[in-house]
Formats: C-alpha cells, sequence, structure tokens
C-alpha cells in the first residue's frame, strides 16, 4: 500500500505522528515520510500500536533509554532510530 500526502489514512497517521515535542515529532514524521511505505501489516499495525504510548515512554524508546519487552515494538523502533540515522 503506497502512502501519499493526500491519502487519508497517510493523513491520519501524520496527525497521529505530531506530538508537540519537536525530538519525537522530527523522529516520527521522519519515519512517517521515509520508512513507513517499506512496511509489511504487522509492522504497519506494530507501528499504529506504537503511536498509542504516551509521549514520555515513546520518547525513552525512541532515545534508546528503554527498551520495549514487545519485539514487533522494538523492531518498529529500531527501524524508526535507523532511520533517523540513516
Amino acid at each position: 500500500m503506497q502512502l501519499q500526502a493526500n491519502n487519508v489514512s497517510y493523513r491520519r497517521l501524520a496527525w497521529q505522528c505530531r506530538r508537540g515535542m519537536r525530538e519525537l515529532d522530527e523522529l516520527l514524521l521522519g519515519f512517517l515520510a521515509q520508512g513507513y511505505a517499506g512496511l509489511d501489516a504487522d509492522g504497519r499495525a506494530a507501528f499504529d500500536t506504537l503511536l498509542a504510548y504516551p509521549d514520555a515512554v515513546l520518547l525513552e524508546l525512541l532515545m534508546g533509554r528503554m527498551t520495549p519487552a514487545d519485539k514487533d515494538a522494538a523492531g518498529i523502533v529500531r527501524a524508526i532510530r535507523d532511520t533517523a540515522a540513516g
């Protein structure tokens, strides 16, 4: 499934990625733009689940100060961090 800026699903995800915290906004929106389209259905579901985390927890995970117990969430966190580093 190709996501484009005019796609309803893309706009919904972009809205969910805007957290009001610059670090999270940059990481999540950057991943949405550069890495999300390459995910399979399970990866997209894991990303949706990750977006439901509280901002404080999400920041700790994406900064590498916490490790998610769920392996799917851990994979998405790693992908987001890799996208930001790359």
